[in-house]
């Protein structure tokens, strides 16, 4: 059902952006959003995972430099049945974790230096088995598509946006209308937002998959709630200098930047507070 619901997302995500497209431009317009996608995708693909790990200040770290952390990994990777991920350290004093990387065979997992420092065995059990989860269930891909097509919607609008301010749009080549009219004046506008929602509706499912996952592989949830409580207390006095905005969707919870941020409608994560009560009321059952 999770499969169907991701795939569903995606779907619709593409039909936003095929629409969209043909509104603004006819069918030069659906061509552009398409051409858009596939070399937004390309790029997110291959450079995503050094991007996110490059902003952060991640560093690597050797099993020499911390032997509980790559022992935490290596058992639940085996679990797991994947590949033991490169492992990486913010140095950041707010605590936080996220995972990238584009299948299994090319992940990495970054843990915050203040991460380390608060979390005791069970609660980093917990943190890195939902990591894992996300690797293992390829969510990193899956966010990364939708984030790219959701960015091409964007910047189709813009396009309209501009075409309106200097003349409208006219007609293609083709003889086709090429937007404009009321159709156009609305996707300019509710396109972008459509894409946006769907795009963290997609997020806030995955990290919920994330979390049941992460609790099968480990066995049982206490460590992870106790460390979803502990990253809520922390991150609501810890602005983090490290991870930047457009990595923040990667973490385990939302960083907080010191500011005033959003309604939590618009936010990439679902509230802490019912992860943990879904965690509380799920039934464990061993992971395969």
């Amino acid at each position: 059902m999770k499969v169907l619901r991701t795939g569903a997302i995606l779907v619709l995500l593409s039909v936003v952006l095929v629409v969209a497209g043909g509104a603004l431009g006819g069918r030069g317009g659906m061509q552009i959003a398409l051409v858009i996608a596939v070399v937004m995708n390309f790029v997110s693909y291959f450079f995503s995972d050094k991007i996110a790990l490059k902003t952060s200040g991640a560093q690597p770290v050797s099993r020499e430099q911390l032997p509980r952390l790559y022992q935490v990994m290596e058992r639940l990777a085996a679990k797991a049945n994947i590949p033991v991920p490169k492992l990486y350290v913010v140095p950041d004093a707010a605590p936080n974790a996220f995972a990238t990387g584009r299948s299994p065979n090319h992940a990495s997992v970054a843990v915050t230096q203040g991460l380390l420092q608060i979390m005791n065995d069970d609660e980093l059990e917990g943190v890195i088995a939902h990591e894992l989860s996300h690797v293992r269930n390829y969510d990193i891909l899956t966010s990364s598509i939708a984030a790219t097509i959701a960015g091409a919607v964007t910047y189709m609008a813009q396009m309209g946006r501009w075409a309106m301010i200097f003349g409208g749009f006219g007609r293609n080549r083709d003889g086709d209308r090429g937007g404009g009219g009321f159709t156009a004046l609305l996707m300019i506008f509710l396109a972008p937002f459509a894409a946006l929602l769907l795009q963290l509706f997609l997020s806030r499912t995955r990290e919920y998959a994330a979390d049941e996952t992460g609790v099968r592989m480990v066995g049982h949830q206490q460590g992870l709630i106790s460390a979803l409580e502990k990253l809520g207390a922390y991150n609501k006095r810890i602005p983090t200098s490290a991870i930047s905005p457009s990595t923040s969707s990667l973490c385990i919870v939302k960083p907080f930047f010191g500011a005033g941020t959003l309604s939590s409608l618009f936010s990439t994560h679902p509230p802490l507070e019912d992860r943990i009560a879904a965690l509380k009321q799920m039934s464990v059952t061993p992971l395969r």
